[in-house]
């Protein structure tokens, strides 16, 4: 089971840090690529308009993290999406 977390937590690092893989040209001649990025930049979306579905997946990637660090880190990754407080 710790080894579903690590992925798990592997696999949120690599939605959070999307942006910069977002900014390189898409690839035209593969739709599943393509489709994989038009999701990827809804998610991301979804993340920084809807708090609630922030905090749902929050608890759904974070919450089984047993690790302390681990569950942190998970948790300020979800934080990075939230408006900033005016």
């Amino acid at each position: 089971m710790q080894s579903y977390h690590a992925a798990a937590f592997a696999a949120l690092m690599t939605i959070a840090s999307s942006e910069a893989a977002l900014a390189q040209p898409m690839p035209t001649n593969d739709p599943a690529a393509m489709a994989n990025v038009r999701e990827s930049k809804e998610y991301s979306a979804l993340l920084r308009s809807n708090p609630a579905f922030r905090k749902k997946r929050e608890a759904i990637e974070c919450g089984p993290i047993n690790d302390p660090q681990l569950r942190q880190s998970c948790i300020a990754s979800f934080e990075a999406y939230a408006a900033p407080a005016r």
